[in-house]
């Protein structure tokens, strides 16, 4: 398991604000010499730490305009009602996160769509279709003054 020393949390950190900087710039960030560097980047991707890479999308520019967390409660609570619901809303381009969870509801879905037409369409013929679903609570996203995904 790699270690993560006081270095390895400003590696992870620079690599999370900006994964496409080169190794000599992140060395340099770091105070590491890049053949360092890369031997400790190379060990964090080798032992999970590091699980990928991604371009981080903006969803104004791909006609996303309408932003929703759901909670989403089962009437089932086995696990083939579970697995249904999953392979469901996988399918769903709309469902960009799905977390199962404890408390009152079995998920919380995040959903992206372009406008409220499309999400009514999307809460209707994808979710009001599905057979374990009996409790549907959307809260719909204002603004995100904090927001740290990648």
């Amino acid at each position: 398991m790699a270690k993560i020393d006081q270095i390895n949390r400003r590696i992870l950190q620079e690599l999370s604000l900006d994964g496409r900087i080169s190794n000599l710039d992140l060395a340099g960030r770091v105070g590491l010499s890049p053949s360092a560097c890369l031997r400790r980047v190379q060990e964090l991707e080798r032992e999970g730490v590091i699980a990928g890479y991604r371009a981080v999308l903006n969803p104004a520019a791909m006609g996303v305009g309408f932003t929703a967390y759901l909670g989403v409660g089962l009437g089932e609570h086995t696990k083939a009602a579970q697995e249904a619901f999953e392979r469901a809303v996988s399918a769903a381009p709309e469902v960009v996160e799905c977390h199962n969870t404890t408390g009152t509801i079995e998920y919380l879905l995040r959903v992206e769509c372009a406008d409220l037409p499309s999400y009514k369409t999307f809460h209707t013929d994808v979710l009001g279709t599905l057979p374990h679903v009996t409790s549907i609570t959307s809260y719909v996203v204002m603004g995100s003054p904090k927001d740290l995904r990648a």
